[in-house]
């Protein structure tokens, strides 16, 4: 059975894709510590490569990387949020999945990896996966969309995502790579201060980009949330900052390691 290698290079990372076959699926698995559907998605994706065999030449290869830790190779892929999972074959990307749905996941896996067999025992493996990991369960491609069901899934999904981290950015682009002035200026602010923080690229994610707006009654971005709770945009951390320079000290990293 396959087992799921942690990447912890760039150099191992380089020398993997230089040495797998063309024909293998690999499979890799952004995450981060600090985001506890990390830990589910873990669980899942160990059960479903139990039931591929580790054969030679390898059909599907699996491997994990910290997202914070490897930035370069997690901006390569376009990981704006965790857990991410990403397919690959012969250096291409055939699909990637944000989220924690273990269906999305073991279907976008078994579509692509070769073996009707070792799909087949990875669906019967994981059959309750979305009631243990996911919420709400996952409709059926052919039912009907229900508006006000669609909302509270949406807003389910929402009430997560804000408390991932504790401390949580909802910001235009990512922490390297600003796509606005104000988020640019709260990332400077939080490195300033030697803030742990989580962050989301609402570009990337257009229902969170506007469920959020009414999630949150704060129609602009950046927003800073802490404990999921909003505190604001830039001026109100500005404000917050001026009233209080210890405002972060419980969130920096300093106060983490202690």
């Amino acid at each position: 059975m396959s087992k799921i290698t942690e990447i912890e290079s760039d150099a191992q990372w380089e020398q993997l894709l230089a040495s797998l076959p063309a024909t293998t699926l690999l499979i890799v698995s952004f995450h981060a510590p600090w985001a506890a559907p990390c830990a589910q998605m873990k669980t899942v994706l160990e059960t479903l490569a139990a039931e591929y065999p580790a054969n030679d030449p390898p059909s599907t290869k699996w491997v994990s990387i910290n997202a914070e830790e490897l930035s370069d190779i997690s901006e390569t892929y376009d990981v704006t949020a965790v857990p991410f999972l990403v397919l690959i074959r012969n250096g291409q990307v055939l699909e990637t999945v944000s989220g924690s749905s273990a269906v999305k996941v073991r279907t976008a896996i078994e579509t692509h990896a070769n073996g009707t067999d070792a799909a087949g025992a990875a669906t019967s493996s994981v059959a309750n996966g979305p009631e243990q990991v996911t919420a709400p369960k996952i409709e059926e491609p052919s039912a009907p969309v229900d508006p006000e069901k669609a909302k509270e899934e949406l807003n389910k999904r929402l009430a997560d995502l804000v408390k991932a981290a504790p401390v949580m950015l909802f910001m235009k682009g990512t922490p390297s790579g600003p796509q606005c002035g104000f988020s640019r200026q709260l990332v400077a602010m939080l490195r300033e201060n030697s803030v742990k923080y989580g962050f989301f690229n609402i570009l990337a994610d257009d229902e969170v980009r506007q469920g959020l707006k009414e999630f949150a009654d704060w129609p602009t971005y950046p927003q800073l949330w802490i404990d999921g709770e909003l505190v604001g945009g830039l001026d109100i951390i500005k404000e917050e900052l001026g009233n209080d320079p210890d405002f972060f000290k419980p969130y920096s990293v300093e106060a983490s390691a202690a």
